[in-house]
């Protein structure tokens, strides 16, 4: 009865009545078993009726109850796992994060996010210094995967193009293949070494990677939504007040992080409804999330999911959730 009720709750947004809820059973109830069921399941916390002559809608209780122990391992159909697969493919490694937003998005018709990877714990490919005044550098870090990351830093002496050039052919030899964090103990353990030898070069080499890899180890994980027009999909969020406090809980990224850490579970897809995100703004909402990116017992590379109205199709969201966080490890992983 529960699961008749979650499923015509999410296809029609409204309270459901019991001669419907009936049609729906796989055997045939009186209509006043139906009733008699559903005033239990009322008083078990796990429908609700708004109004006194409208039909029964699942609680956030009820829908937490439906998704632990009721909702059938789904398979993403072959279709979209194939144009997921392909579109993820197609994309520069800079890209791949707005585009799993992008997807997400659009295959569910609400709100896909991805928390983009902390750049130190990517694994980098080549480094590129570039000139922009006597004391200033461009520093052009990218992954292993095509991810590039800029960052300006001093240098605190002059050099010329060339100079930089060869750093960055020196740099880009000690790190192809490493993490910003062994690269980092690495270069600090080699200019120790160095202090009494007088290659100038090599002493200032070790001294700009160090800089270099200090200002995008601080480097956060932004979050990004590609769009946000597919929420006006649906009805709930046709309220103004409803959307811009939506939107307000997601301008602050810090709070939707520390909301993302209290729910998310080290592997596999994680799902909280209502009052288990634990912040107004995304109150009636729900919200499925996949940490991606890393092996096993490491932390993740970043986060992905869907937020949307509690009346979400989690049967559907969450298989999608799950494979697209599969793709994007493969990419940024590879």
């Amino acid at each position: 009865m529960l699961r008749a009720v979650v499923a015509s709750y999410v296809g029609a947004g409204g309270p459901i009545g019991s001669q419907t809820i009936a049609h729906l059973l796989a055997a045939p109830l009186s209509p006043a078993s139906v009733r008699n069921t559903l005033t239990e399941l009322t008083g078990l916390g796990l429908v609700d009726k708004p109004h006194r002559s409208s039909g029964r809608v699942p609680t956030e209780r009820g829908l937490r109850v439906f998704v632990d122990t009721l909702l059938a391992p789904a398979t993403l159909p072959r279709s979209e796992r194939r144009d997921i697969a392909y579109r993820l493919d197609e994309v520069d490694g800079d890209r791949v994060v707005s585009a799993a937003s992008e997807l997400l998005s659009h295959h569910t018709r609400q709100l896909g996010f991805v928390i983009a990877p902390r750049f130190a714990r990517m694994r980098v490919r080549h480094v590129s210094l570039v000139r922009l005044s006597t004391e200033r550098v461009l520093v052009v870090l990218v992954t292993a995967s095509g991810v590039a990351t800029r960052r300006v830093i001093d240098a605190d002496r002059e050099f010329d193009q060339p100079s930089l050039d060869r750093v960055a052919s020196s740099l880009t030899e000690r790190v192809a293949g490493r993490t910003l964090a062994e690269v980092r103990c690495d270069l600090e353990r080699e200019a120790r070494a160095l202090r009494r030898d007088a290659n100038a070069l090599l002493a200032w080499t070790l001294e700009l990677g160090r800089r270099a890899f200090e200002a995008c180890d601080d480097e956060e994980g932004d979050l990004v939504i590609a769009t946000r027009m597919a929420l006006l999909d649906q009805p709930e969020f046709r309220d103004p007040c409803r959307l811009r406090e939506l939107f307000a809980a997601l301008e602050e990224e810090e709070r939707l992080l520390e909301v993302l850490g209290q729910i998310l579970e080290p592997e596999g897809v994680s799902v909280a409804i209502g009052e288990e995100l634990d912040d107004p703004g995304l109150r009636r909402c729900a919200l499925v999330a996949s940490p991606y990116g890393g092996a096993v017992g490491q932390r993740p590379l970043g986060v992905l999911g869907v937020i949307g109205p509690s009346r979400m199709d989690f049967s559907r969201v969450i298989p999608l959730v799950d494979y697209c966080s599969e793709v994007v490890t493969g990419r940024l992983t590879a």
